[in-house]
């Protein structure tokens, strides 16, 4: 057993899901779907009063959609701006149970927390502060074949009998932390907000050098051009996969990290799917700003 707290943690939390029953890993709260090891039902309640601050440092993403690629990438900028440690694990405040929620209070500024909580259902207290928030959004394609990959190797969340049947519970937002399209429309609302910063997984990939510049601007860390460089180069994707093996455990790290590919959906979408994941999208996000940030024509056909 590996003395790395984190490692330990996931292990603890990866046997746990394997003796649970596949009918209990998942519980219904407020209509939507959360892991009962990851979220319990205790989490969720204490979380609706947790005390956010201005400068909490908060990073939100739908699952799959670049989260823990996000989370290195802004703990390093924190680091380096700072002259302080990166530090590994997981900053879901949903992940949270009560105690450790309250042991927040003495964590010293600036915080880093994250979450896969909708927008709507995130405590109210971030947006009272106004709190700056990164998002990350994958177009949802890649984001459901990610998922579902996810999903078949978590042992946390009960394993899909299908990339079918997983595709469907997707589309009705049957999974946990509910539908996709429900995320990135409450995001829409506040794209115009100066205290939301919403970037795409695709643009990260195309230049992550002009990704880490504009969230540094964006939290206010400074950061000289080299640092800058140094950063994106230190983030690649095949960088944080092996990385993480030191982090998480190589285990964990096949779960989190897979391919990390733009368009690998063409490996999994029939016709069909392909056709009613186009219609759901035309219905939802086109003629929006967040739909047009997401070049799904690009990305999707």
């Amino acid at each position: 057993m590996s003395s790395n707290p984190e490692q330990m943690r996931m292990q603890a939390r990866m046997a746990k899901g394997q003796a649970m029953k596949e009918e209990d890993k998942l519980f219904r709260y407020k209509g939507v779907l959360y892991p009962t090891i990851m979220s319990p039902l205790e989490n969720l309640k204490a979380m609706e009063h947790l005390g956010a601050r201005h400068d909490d440092v908060m990073l939100a993403a739908y699952p799959k959609s670049g989260f823990n690629w996000m989370t290195a990438v802004v703990q390093k900028i924190m680091a380096v701006s700072t002259g302080g440690e990166v530090r590994w694990g997981h900053p879901h405040i949903e992940f949270f149970d009560p105690e450790a929620q309250q042991l927040l209070s003495q964590v010293p500024s600036p915080r880093f927390l994250g979450t896969h909580m909708h927008p709507d259902n995130m405590p109210p207290s971030f947006a009272a502060k106004k709190t700056k928030m990164l998002v990350i959004i994958r177009n949802p394609k890649d984001t459901a074949v990610s998922f579902y990959h996810f999903s078949v190797k978590d042992p946390v969340l009960p394993t899909p009998e299908s990339w079918d049947v997983f595709f469907s519970g997707f589309m009705s937002g049957d999974v946990p932390w509910g539908s996709y399209f429900d995320h990135a429309l409450a995001w829409e609302k506040r794209i115009e907000d100066p205290n939301v910063m919403i970037v795409t997984y695709a643009e990260m990939k195309e230049d992550l050098s002009k990704g880490v510049q504009q969230i540094s601007q964006f939290f206010g860390f400074p950061l000289s051009k080299e640092q800058i460089q140094t950063i994106a180069e230190d983030s690649t994707f095949s960088s944080m996969k092996e990385k993480s093996q030191v982090s998480h455990g190589i285990l964990a790290s096949s779960i989190i990290f897979r391919k990390g590919e733009v368009g690998d959906w063409k490996n999994h979408f029939s016709e069909a799917q392909s056709r009613m994941m186009d219609a759901e999208f035309e219905k939802r996000l086109a003629g929006t700003k967040l739909g047009a940030k997401l070049k799904y024509d690009l990305y999707c056909k």
